[in-house]
This record gives structure tokens, sequence and C-alpha cells, in this order.
């Protein structure tokens, strides 16, 4: 497996993964899947600013999987902070590729100028997100109660953070 940095070629490979969590998932709160042309555009915004955009490339040349980080928030004050996120195509997930790409984001945010890194996970039930970012030093941060509603479900956020 190649981690890498995402070119706009990989746009529809990563609308794909990211749509089944969409349709299928809480650990995103987006509930209509953004179809390739606005992943693209996602994806210009955070390599514009040379913040990392990872995929896991397969042996096959497939997309297994992807990472991103970007401004905890707009304001100045925020410039010094990231949001990550990770991604695997379903079926795939449990084989090691969450792992390697948050180790490579982590490092790549750091290169990128970033102090502190933090996870939103979205539902307090994502043990497998949970389990993921303590592995690679997280620690709770927060909890915002019933916070989004999916699927008929009040769901919860999970705040997660490191130094970097």
């Amino acid at each position: 497996m190649l981690i890498r940095t995402a070119s706009l070629d990989d746009a529809a490979a990563v609308a794909d993964i990211y749509a089944h969590h969409v349709l299928h998932g809480t650990g995103t709160f987006e509930e209509v899947p953004p179809q390739p042309e606005e992943m693209a555009a996602r994806m210009v915004k955070v390599l514009a600013k040379d913040w990392p955009w990872l995929v896991a490339e397969g042996e096959d040349g497939t997309i297994a999987g992807y990472a991103y980080a970007t401004q905890f928030r707009d304001r100045a004050a925020y410039r010094f902070s990231c949001e990550n996120s990770v991604y695997v195509r379903e079926g795939l997930r449990g084989k090691g590729i969450g792992g390697a790409l948050l180790e490579a984001l982590v490092a790549a945010s750091a290169r990128a100028g970033f102090r502190r890194m933090f996870a939103v996970i979205g539902d307090s039930a994502n043990s497998g997100s949970i389990a993921l970012h303590r592995r690679f030093g997280f620690h709770d941060a927060g909890l915002l109660e019933q916070a989004g509603c999916k699927f008929g479900r009040d769901l919860d956020v999970i705040f997660m953070a490191r130094a970097l």
C-alpha cells in the first residue's frame, strides 16, 4: 500500500468511499453524498493551502481510503490547530489502512505547521474511530451530547486531541 498526496484524479474514488459513509454510517453527519466534482472542489481548497490530503493506494492502483486535515476553525487564532478526517473503503476496514493514513496525516500536518490535531468523531458509539485515535496518542477532549440527528437517532459528538 502506498500513502501519497491526493490528486484531482482521485476525486471520484474519494467520493465513492465517502458516499458509503454518508449513506450508511454516523461518522459523518452529512446526509447527501457529494458528487465527485464537489469532492474535487473540497480537495482543491485543502491542497491550495498546503494542508495534507492523502490517499491510500493499493497495489492494484485502487484507492482504499483517504485522510485530510483542515484548520480547526476559520479564525486566525486557530491557525496552528487542525481537524482530521479519515475514511476507509467499505470492506477494507480493520486491515491497517486507517492507521497508516492517520500516522502519515499526523506527520504531514506537523510539517504543514499545525501544532495540535483534533478529531471530531460523529456518534459516541463509533468505537473503531475512537480506538484508532487512541492508538495514535489522542486523548478525550470533550463530549457534545445529542449534537446531531441522523437516521432518526440523536447522536453525540466526541472530541479527541493530541499535540503534533
